[in-house]
């Protein structure tokens, strides 16, 4: 069994488009914030989190719309939510496709993280 740390090791040594195309994005505080990639979370794996705004992304593919990845996705938020960590769900191809769109999504939520109303 794979642990949560492996994995997440694992996580970054393949990453697919999406996420290689967010971490240029988000790499080296270009948002003025601290990005860790494939972050471990107790016994979840996030795609993205910043600690500093309790921010975690995931990018979502095809396979988050099954039931049964649904579910497991829907444990995972409520896990987070407890700890105080707010989860930013975001289409895989947003960032490939839209990736100014896919920053001003970021940016909102960290304003929101930090209590005040993000431009729009």
């Amino acid at each position: 069994m794979r642990t949560p740390t492996r994995r997440a090791r694992e996580l970054r040594r393949s990453q697919t488009e999406a996420e290689k195309a967010a971490w240029y994005l988000l790499r080296g505080r270009r948002l003025g914030s601290k990005f860790r990639r494939q972050c471990r979370i107790d016994n979840w794996v996030v795609d993205f989190y910043c600690f500093e705004h309790r921010l975690a992304i995931e990018l979502d593919g095809g396979v988050h719309s099954q039931p049964s990845q649904m579910r497991k996705d829907a444990r995972k938020d409520d896990y987070l939510r407890t700890l105080g960590i707010c989860l930013l769900r975001i289409p895989k191809g947003l960032v490939l496709e839209d990736p100014e769109e896919f920053l001003r999504k970021l940016r909102e939520a960290i304003g929101v993280t930090m209590g005040q109303v993000a431009p729009r």
